[in-house]
């Protein structure tokens, strides 16, 4: 990568990967919490099962 865009882009882009990931995992938790998030949480296997549809 720092061949590509040069040693001073690639230094910013080693500081910035744990801000971006803490900022996609707010993002992800805000999306969840926006819309129907038992729509979301059925995709996940361990809370799956904790969610029985009541019909």
């Amino acid at each position: 990568m720092s061949k590509f865009l040069g040693p001073c882009y690639g230094q910013l882009a080693k500081n910035w990967i744990p801000m971006l990931g803490i900022w996609g995992t707010m993002g992800t938790m805000g999306l969840v919490w926006a819309t129907e998030w038992r729509l979301i949480l059925d995709w996940v296997a361990y809370i799956n099962g904790k969610f029985t549809k009541d019909d």
